[in-house]
């Protein structure tokens, strides 16, 4: 893919960028393990203090950013400004805990390991690459380097090549701050590219967030390379709705849960598993709310749903959905292409799903529901459970019984009760099976680079 910019509203390329050659390649690896070098020496108070001046250009640049983003990737600006502010306050939490965070642990009765002194100490590891994604150019990388810069480790960025001014930023974000020069720098390059960079010796460890495909391939070079790895790769997340939810506030949620970002999340819900006892209001409510969505000009502030981000991400949802449609699902809502310029995809609501449909196993990412129906909730769970993701997952259910029962035996990283699926600083986030290893955010998200010292005294 070249680098560049082109508007998924038009299709008209806004920009383009030659990737970096060798030369600026290593010029940026090496400045990553200079700017390590100067970071790791510095204080938990200086480092706060640079990055809530981060978080303060954040927000000064709030509207900029906000256009910046819906014209690279196509999100509605309202929820582009959302992203900018949430990743601001994220940097601002890691600013506050990090240190709380990775203080240095005592064993209580040290003399049990014949010490007069005993504990467990974090240290930073170096250079860490992060290989991200588009569908959200900012919060994905902050969420990453707020805390990877924190714990004294300098970041490396190779960026979706359809987002490259939002790699830009990033790029002198954090040296505008204050950080040492090369704490943080972004690489040019194409995928192709990373194999080079991640065996460099400089580079310590990996993040990716991605496909499936991708984190196998990155997971592979730095098993090869003795190099810690945190995968997020995706899911294909379960709506669980039982008989005793509120539906009214299930319907109103499970909308935003789905179509958030048009659809193009890895944590949205995917998959409706609804009781037979409520599933015919429940998909009334739900499908009444999906064909009420404005479809549009993502800079327009009324808009709820804006092209894909890419033209082969809407060709392959509109495969996926045809698929289903030929092996006969139930369109309820959408199921098309509309007429127009962009790459938009209708809001689209799909029943009578089978396990021989794409549908059934891959992850869709656009704005497709699929619902299911079910008679108990073993075999709630069961749908739920049979695929190869587990990211994370949502339930309604009022029974307090219930809500534990789904909470043990669903297989995900997360479970949600009587809510939708969202990342926040304060909690880690990551999933299971072909969804990931590793997690992200709160305390597991920053320690994840670190080195845990053991650190015995006699």
């Amino acid at each position: 893919m070249a680098i560049s910019t082109i508007n998924p509203f038009t299709g008209q390329t806004e920009q383009e960028y030659e990737a970096h050659d060798d030369a600026e390649i290593e010029r940026r690896i090496a400045a990553a393990q200079s700017g390590f070098e100067a970071l790791r020496s510095t204080t938990f108070a200086e480092r706060a203090e640079w990055m809530r001046r981060a978080a303060d250009l954040l927000e000064a640049d709030v509207d900029e950013l906000g256009r910046l983003i819906t014209i690279e990737m196509g999100r509605p600006v309202k929820a582009s400004r959302a992203e900018v502010l949430k990743s601001a306050r994220g940097l601002r939490y890691y600013a506050d805990n990090a240190e709380q965070l990775l203080a240095p642990e005592a064993l209580a009765d040290p003399s049990a390991v014949g010490a007069s002194a005993a504990g467990t100490r974090y240290a930073p590891i170096g250079v860490v690459l992060a290989v991200m994604p588009w569908n959200y150019p900012l919060w994905q990388v902050l969420r990453f380097a707020g805390p990877a810069l924190m714990a004294g480790n300098s970041g490396l960025l190779k960026h979706a090549s359809n987002v490259p001014q939002a790699a830009l930023y990033l790029d002198t974000l954090f040296e505008r701050a204050g950080f040492p020069s090369g704490a943080f720098g972004s690489l040019l390059i194409p995928a192709a590219g990373v194999e080079r960079v991640l065996r460099d010796p400089r580079v310590k460890a990996a993040t990716l967030t991605g496909s499936e495909p991708a984190g196998r391939s990155l997971a592979s070079i730095a098993g090869d390379e003795v190099k810690h790895v945190v995968l997020e790769l995706g899911g294909s997340d379960p709506f669980i709705v039982m008989p005793s939810a509120d539906l009214a506030r299930a319907a109103e949620v499970g909308v935003t849960a789905r179509y958030q970002n048009n659809g193009q999340s890895c944590i949205a819900a995917k998959r409706f598993i609804v009781h037979a006892d409520v599933y015919d209001e429940f998909t009334r409510l739900f499908g009444k709310q999906v064909a009420a969505l404005t479809v549009g000009d993502p800079l327009d502030e009324a808009t709820d749903i804006g092209p894909l981000a890419t033209e082969s991400g809407r060709d392959e949802l509109r495969k996926q959905v045809a698929d289903a449609v030929d092996k006969g699902a139930d369109v309820l809502v959408g199921g098309g292409v509309p007429e127009r310029d962009g790459w938009f995809f209708e809001p689209t609501v799909l029943a009578g799903i089978t396990p021989d449909m794409r549908l059934h196993l891959e992850e869709a990412f656009g704005p497709a529901a699929t619902v299911y129906r079910v008679e108990s909730r073993e075999e709630a769970a069961s749908v739920a459970n049979g695929t190869t993701f587990g990211l994370s997952s949502s339930v309604w259910s009022n029974d307090a019984d219930e809500q534990e029962w789904f909470v043990e035996n669903i297989d995900a990283g997360g479970v949600f009760v009587n809510g939708m699926t969202a990342s926040a600083p304060e909690l880690p986030f990551g999933g299971e099976k072909d969804s990931g290893v590793g997690r992200e955010l709160g305390a597991a998200g920053i320690r994840e680079f670190c080195n845990l010292k053991t650190v015995w005294t006699a």
